[in-house]
């Protein structure tokens, strides 16, 4: 079997522009090689930076950043700390590799206005339109309006989210691993915090990540080029990074076609 494309799935991790709220914005401070060559004869006594190739020492990052800055991988524990039947939620650590990789399916729902809360009969919907009857493994992606927004002011406000319900359809088939190329995978906080107030209903908030008290799952959020993939006939890999008892894991999920 040979590879036809692989989709980088993953959002450049940028500071300075609006990809989190105001609290949550990564920093990210670089030294160039003129300030690495410094630091590296430090460690060296007696070295000058004349005897460094071009004068210049090693380049390096600093970042200053939460766990779900950029494309990231949440955990069964960045919702609940125990699931409905009283068992310890899985950091991101702790949660099976195989959750991890499996076919891809993608939903289409980037004609659904901000703010919409999608439905499980949406899903069937969708699901018919593509052709296909889901099966345990399989890694549903959603592609939003958001996805075009990503470094853009509106891009918090942007997309539409997955309600408790329409979760909870894709749960009982078996899906573990789930994505969207919005900032979450429930609706917008602004939405929803409208329909709050006229509603004060609080079981819509953070609805679809909540269902995960029933059947736990992971979300991959801040996807990018979704619009690149078909409906189905795709690989997903989302390993994400293992930090000890975290809620959640940097990650560069990628989407492979073969033929």
């Amino acid at each position: 079997m040979n590879i036809r494309q692989i989709v980088d799935l993953s959002v450049p991790l940028k500071a300075g522009i609006p990809s989190d709220p105001p609290g949550a914005l990564p920093k990210i401070d670089y030294f160039d090689h003129k300030q690495g060559a410094e630091q590296l004869i430090e460690s060296f006594p007696g070295l000058s930076s004349n005897d460094l190739p071009g004068n210049e020492g090693w380049a390096v990052e600093k970042v200053n950043m939460t766990t779900h800055a950029g494309t990231h991988i949440d955990a069964p524990y960045h919702y609940r700390s125990v699931s409905d039947d009283g068992k310890p939620m899985l950091t991101i650590d702790e949660v099976p590799l195989d959750w991890f990789h499996g076919p891809g399916v993608k939903l289409d729902f980037r004609h659904f206005e901000d703010g919409h809360v999608i439905s499980a009969k949406e899903i069937r919907e969708e699901l018919s339109r593509i052709n296909h009857k889901l099966i345990p493994g399989d890694i549903v992606l959603v592609n939003t309006s958001a996805g075009a927004k990503y470094g853009e002011k509106d891009f918090l406000e942007s997309g539409c989210g997955m309600g408790r319900e329409a979760t909870l359809y894709l749960t009982e088939h078996g899906v573990r691993l789930v994505g969207t190329d919005a900032w979450s995978w429930d609706a917008p906080f602004n939405h929803t915090a409208k329909r709050y107030e006229n509603k004060k209903d609080p079981s819509i908030i953070w609805e679809g990540h909540f269902a995960g008290s029933k059947i736990p799952y992971c979300q991959i959020e801040k996807l990018a080029n979704l619009e690149q993939l078909p409906a189905t006939g795709f690989y997903v890999f989302a390993f994400p990074v293992k930090i000890d008892k975290a809620s959640a894991g940097w990650a560069r999920p990628v989407a492979v076609q073969f033929f």
